[in-house]
């Protein structure tokens, strides 16, 4: 079973007990999260595809660890100046383990309660030309 949630302007394919790197998220070690943005359930061949989100779905996960990535290395460079500026940046981010992905409960129809639909073609009415 997995699902497809976005959480801080990215999407990610999920299942339970994955570690899961993301943006920056509030909260401390520990906390539960809960990610109501499910675009995509998959159970054991059933497909649910949300339009655009599924109502009812969620993903829970637990904060691992709020750390720093590694540095990315930032350059400007002129040429025939003598002009150079070195800089790095590091983006926080958030170490999330999910815990339960969490289905609406979905009432199926049954073939017995489908409402049939004619299949005869519809009786043209003939028309009468002005009088």
């Amino acid at each position: 079973m997995y699902a497809i949630i976005r959480t801080g302007g990215k999407q990610y394919r999920v299942e339970v007990g994955q570690r899961l790197r993301t943006e920056r998220l509030p909260g401390a070690d520990g906390d539960i999260v809960e990610f109501t943005h499910v675009l995509l359930i998959e159970n054991d061949g059933d497909t649910t595809i949300g339009t655009p989100l599924i109502s009812g779905a969620s993903v829970e996960a637990e904060i691992v660890s709020q750390s720093r990535k590694k540095a990315i290395p930032v350059f400007k460079y002129k040429n025939k100046i003598r002009y150079r500026r070195f800089h790095q940046h590091r983006q926080l981010e958030t170490v999330l383990i999910i815990k339960k992905i969490i289905q609406p409960q979905v009432e199926k129809e049954s073939r017995r309660s489908r409402k049939k639909t004619s299949r005869e073609p519809e009786k043209s009415i003939p028309t009468t030309a002005g009088t």
